[in-house]
C-alpha cells in the first residue's frame, strides 16, 4: 500500500513539477537516461521508476518509468538531487547531492530483491513462468495458457518436479506421500479426496504454486516426498480489480470464474467464484491370465471399461481484510464449494477357456451419482510491531465437508436374462475439520531471526459404506486425528555463509474405529522432528545448500476404510486399518546458479523411510463364475531407499523464446517380507525385495509469434519402472496452446489442447505367481481441447501485487 500512495504521490508531484517548469522557461532542460536490470539474471525490470529530489527545492520532485526493456530517459531541469530508484519488492538504491548540469546517462543499476519483502509479494510480471530459488520453485499461474479454463490439477500438472496421474495421483519427485496446502495451511476448500476436490477449483483462482522439497520446522511434520503449497489469488491494487474466464471445450465442458478485489485504505475486499460442467470420457482395460495351482493356465478373463464422468460444481471464496491500523490486519473468509455428477461405468468381462475360446460374456453397468459439499470459515489477525519483520499472526479455521455417492449396479451374463442381478452402493462420507495456529517472528541483530508457534489440528471422519443385498463388503468406520504441534527455529546469516535450525514436536492421538465389527484401534504416538539448512553464497549468482528434515506420513481415507468401491467385483481395493504411520529422513544438496539467459537449480537427495506404504495383491478365497476375486491393499514394509538427482532450468535464449526443462532420475529400493494365511489355510510369505530405477522429464517452450500471438507446448514423459509384483510401464503426453492479447491487452483468448495424442494412459502388468498374470490400461480422461476468454478490470497484465499473505516459509530470510 505505501507503494501506491508513493505512486500517487509521485504523480501528483510530477505535474507540480511540470507545471512550474512551464512558468520558468529559462530555466535549462537536460535529458536523463540509463538502464535497470535485476542483479544476478540481467533480466530488464519493465515499470521500475527513477524518482528525482530537488535538494534546494524538496516539494519539486521527478523523474521516470523504465520501459519493457528496462531503459528509462526522461527531462529535468539542471541542479542538484537525491536520487532513488525503485522497484516493488526489490531494494532501493539511493544517491545524495547528484548534480546534473548536461545530459547525463547513468548508464547500468542493477537492483536485488528484497528478500524481506518477498514474504509479501507475489511475481506476475512476465520475467519468467517458474521462478527458481534455492529452497523452492515458484510456479506463477498467471502467464500459463495451458491452464486458461482448466483446473488446480491441470495447474500441478504443469508445475516442474510435480506429477499428476490420470487417475489425479499426485506426486513430488516420483513420490506420492506430498502434502498439499493452501494458503500455507490444511484447508477445509480441499475437501476429502484432494484429487478430485482440486478437479473442481478453477485453475485462475490459483495466483501460485510453491515446490518445497524438504520443508523447515515450521510447515507440517506430514508428507515425506515434501509440501505442495497453493496460493489463491487475491488483489492488492486500489480501487475495483479483478479478471472473469469464459471457457467451453471438447468433449463438452463449459466454465466461468472471476476473481474480483475492491481495496481502500481501511478495508480489502477478495472474492473468487467459478462455475463448471466438464464431460471427461475415459475407459480403461485389464486382460487377465488365471492359472491352476500347478502353474497351468486355468482360464482367460479381459475386462473392457468405459466411464462417462459428468461433473457441474460450484465453488465460492470470499471476504475482508480489515486494516485496524498501520500494522495490524483482520482478516475473515468464507468458502463454500458444491457439486454434483454422474459415473456411469460399463464393464464387459469377456471369458475364455485355458485354449483361449470365448466361453461367455458377462456385462456389469454401475451407475453412479454424487454429491459433495465443502464449508470452511477462517480468519486471521496479523500483528506488525516497530521492528521491521517482527510479527505475530494467530489463524483459526473451521471446516465441515461432505461427499454422498450412491451406484445402482446391473449384472448379467449376455443373452441369458435370468442370469440378471442388481444390486445397489451406499458410500457416505463427513468430515469436520478445526484448525487453530500461531506464529511469532522476532527479528534479532542484523541478520537473525527467530521463530515459534503452534498448530492444532483436529479432524473426525466418519464413512458409511454399504452393499445391498451383499453384505460382505458393507462396513461404517470412524477416524479421528488430533495432532497438536509445537516449533521453534533460529536461522542467521554470517558474511556468505547462512544456516536455518528448527525442530518441531507433534503429538498424535489417532483413533480409527469399525463401527461394524466394534473393532476399535487407538494410536498414540509424539515424536520430534528436527530441520536443518545451511547455505554458502559462493557469489551473488552461485549458491549451494544442504538441508535435512525428518518426516512422517499418516495414513487416512481409502488407506485405512476396509471397502470403499465396488465398480469390479473380481478385482477389489481394501484398506488396511491396521496400517501404521510411515517415518522419513530427507537430506537435499541442492545448487543453484544463474547466468544472464540461463538459471539452472539441481539437486541430489536421499530418502530412507521405515515402515513405508506398498500395495500388494493377493487372493481373497471369494470366486465368482470360477473366477478368483484379486484383493488389492496397501501394507507397511520395512524399509524404503529414495535416492535421486533432479535438476530445473530457465534459459531465455531470445526476447522471444523461453525454455523451462525439468529432469529427475530416481532409484528406489524396498526391503522386507509380506506373511498371511491364505483361504485354505496356508502360511504365505512374500518377499518385496525390489529395486526400481526410472526417471521424468518435463520440458515447456513458450515462443512468441508474429503478430503478439504466443505458443507454448509441453512435453512430459514419465520412464517405466518395476515394483515387486509388476511393473509401471512408459506414459508420454504432449500439451499445446496459443495465446493471443486483445481489446488493450485487458482482454486474451487462450486454445490449448491437453495430452494431444490421446497417449496419456497408466498401464501396469503384474503377476502373483501360480494364482494370475495381467496387463491393464486406464485413461482417466481423453483429449481435451478449450476455448477461453480472460477479461482484466483494471488491471495490467504485467502487473505486479501482493499476495493474500505472506508464504509462512521464514527460510527464505537466509537463502
Amino acid at each position: 500500500m505505501s507503494s501506491i500512495k508513493n505512486f500517487i504521490t509521485f504523480s501528483l508531484l510530477l505535474i507540480s513539477t511540470i507545471g512550474f517548469a512551464q512558468m520558468k522557461p529559462e530555466m535549462k532542460k537536460i535529458r536523463i537516461s540509463g538502464l535497470i536490470l535485476e542483479k544476478g539474471t540481467n533480466i530488464p525490470l519493465e515499470y521500475a521508476t527513477v524518482v528525482l529530489q530537488d535538494v534546494n527545492k524538496p516539494e519539486v520532485v521527478t523523474g521516470g518509468v523504465t520501459d519493457i526493456d528496462g531503459k528509462f530517459s526522461f527531462e529535468i531541469n539542471s541542479g542538484i538531487y537525491n536520487v532513488r530508484y525503485e522497484f516493488i519488492s526489490f531494494k532501493t538504491i539511493s544517491e545524495k547531492n547528484k548534480k546534473f548540469n548536461s545530459d547525463t546517462n547513468l548508464g547500468t543499476i542493477f537492483l536485488e530483491e528484497d528478500i524481506a519483502q518477498l514474504k509479501d509479494v507475489v511475481v506476475i510480471a512476465e520475467k519468467s513462468t517458474v521462478e527458481i530459488k534455492l529452497d523452492k520453485r515458484v510456479y506463477n499461474v498467471g502467464k500459463d495458457m495451458m491452464v486458461k479454463g482448466g483446473t488446480v490439477s491441470d495447474v500441478l500438472d504443469n508445475v516442474p518436479s510435480v506429477t499428476v496421474d490420470p487417475d489425479g495421483t499426485i506426486a513430488l519427485r516420483g513420490n506420492e506421500n506430498v502434502r498439499i496446502l493452501i494458503d500455507g495451511k490444511p484447508s477445509g476448500l480441499a475437501g476429502i479426496n484432494i484429487a478430485d476436490a482440486l478437479k473442481l477449483l478453477p485453475a485462475d483462482a490459483v495466483e501460485k504454486v510453491e515446490v518445497i522439497t524438504n520443508p523447515s520446522a515450521r510447515y507440517d511434520a506430514e508428507g515425506s516426498g515434501g509440501i505442495i503449497n497453493i496460493v489463491l489469488r487475491k488483489g492488492k491494487a486500489q480501487g475495483i480489480n479483478g479478471s472473469v474466464v469464459l471457457s467451453a471445450g471438447d468433449p463438452e465442458a463449459y466454465g466461468a470464474s472471476s476473481n474480483l478485489n475492491f481495496r481502500s485504505d481501511n478495508f480489502n475486499l477478495f472474492s473468487n467464484f467459478g462455475y463448471n460442467y466438464r464431460n471427461s470420457p475415459g475407459n480403461s482395460l485389464n486382460d487377465a491370465e488365471y492359472f491352476n495351482s500347478d502353474g497351468t493356465t486355468s482360464s482367460f478373463v479381459n475386462e473392457r471399461r468405459k466411464n462417462n464422468r459428468l461433473n457441474e460444481g460450484f465453488n465460492s471464496n470470499f471476504g475482508i481484510d480489515l486494516f485496524l491500523d498501520k500494522k495490524t490486519t483482520w482478516s475473515n473468509a468464507l468458502t463454500f464449494s458444491k457439486s454434483r455428477g454422474k459415473n456411469p461405468d460399463n464393464v464387459f468381462f469377456y471369458n475364455f477357456d485355458d485354449t483361449f475360446t470365448p466361453t461367455f460374456v458377462r456385462n456389469r453397468f454401475n451407475d453412479q451419482k454424487n454429491n459433495d459439499f465443502n464449508f470452511e470459515y477462517s480468519t486471521n489477525f496479523t500483528k506488525n510491531f516497530e521492528k521491521e519483520d517482527h510479527k505475530l499472526t494467530i489463524d483459526v479455521a473451521i471446516s465441515q465437508n461432505r461427499d454422498n455417492d450412491s451406484s445402482i449396479i446391473y449384472d448379467q451374463i449376455i443373452g441369458d436374462s435370468s442370469s440378471l442381478f442388481t444390486e445397489s452402493t451406499l458410500n457416505n462420507q463427513k468430515q469436520q475439520r478445526n484448525l487453530f495456529q500461531t506464529d511469532y517472528v522476532l527479528p534479532i541483530g542484523e541478520n537473525g531471526r527467530f521463530e515459534a508457534g503452534y498448530r492444532g489440528n483436529f479432524q473426525n471422519n466418519l464413512t458409511e459404506f454399504a452393499i445391498e443385498p451383499n453384505t460382505l463388503y458393507s462396513n461404517t468406520l470412524e477416524y479421528k486425528e488430533y495432532v497438536n504441534a509445537f516449533y521453534t527455529q533460529y536461522g542467521n546469516k554470517i558474511n556468505k555463509f547462512s544456516y536455518f535450525l528448527g525442530v518441531r514436536f507433534e503429538d498424535s492421538d489417532i483413533e480409527v474405529n469399525s463401527l461394524t465389527t466394534n473393532n476399535f484401534n487407538n494410536k498414540k504416538y509424539n515424536n520430534f522432528f528436527p530441520t536443518a539448512t545451511v547455505n554458502y553464497e559462493f557469489s551473488d549468482s552461485n549458491s549451494m545448500s544442504l538441508s535435512y528434515s525428518k518426516r512422517i506420513n499418516r495414513p487416512r481415507g481409502r488407506f485405512l476404510n476396509p471397502f470403499s468401491t465396488y465398480s469390479s467385483n473380481i478385482n477389489i481395493f481394501q484398506g488396511n486399518p491396521d496400517l501404521n504411520p510411515a517415518y522419513t529422513n530427507a537430506i537435499d544438496l541442492g545448487y543453484l546458479k544463474r547466468w544472464s539467459k540461463l538459471t539452472l537449480n539441481s539437486s541430489v537427495y536421499v530418502n530412507i523411510t521405515d515402515e513405508s506404504f506398498q500395495f500388494i495383491r493377493k487372493e481373497s478365497g471369494l470366486f465368482v463364475d470360477g473366477i478368483p476375486v484379486i484383493l488389492s491393499t496397501p501394507i507397511n514394509l520395512s524399509k524404503e531407499y529414495r535416492a535421486g538427482f533432479e535438476f530445473n532450468v530457465n534459459y531465455t535464449p531470445y526476447k522471444w523464446w523461453r525454455l523451462n526443462g525439468n529432469l529427475n532420475v530416481f532409484r528406489n529400493e524396498n526391503q522386507g517380507d509380506y506373511k498371511y494365511v491364505d483361504y485354505l489355510g496356508n502360511d504365505v510369505v512374500q518377499n518385496f525385495d525390489n529395486i526400481a530405477t526410472s526417471w521424468f522429464t518435463r520440458i515447456s517452450s513458450k515462443v512468441t509469434l508474429p503478430y503478439k500471438v504466443d505458443w507454448q507446448t509441453n512435453l512430459t514423459y514419465n520412464a517405466p519402472q518395476n515394483s515387486a509384483q509388476g511393473k509401471r510401464l512408459d506414459m508420454t503426453s504432449v500439451n499445446l496452446a496459443f495465446s493471443k492479447d486483445v481489446l488493450k491487452d485487458k482482454g486474451s483468448i487462450t486454445l490449448n489442447v491437453s495430452d494431444l495424442f490421446n497417449t496419456r494412459k497408466r498401464r501396469f502388468t503384474n503377476e502373483i505367481e501360480n494364482v494370475v498374470s495381467s496387463y491393464s490400461e486406464f485413461q482417466w480422461r481423453q483429449r481435451q481441447i478449450t476455448l477461453a476468454f480472460t477479461y482484466r478490470f483494471n488491471k495490467k497484465k504485467n502487473e505486479r501485487e501482493n499476495q493474500r499473505r505472506e508464504d509462512g516459509g521464514g527460510e527464505g530470510e537466509f537463502m
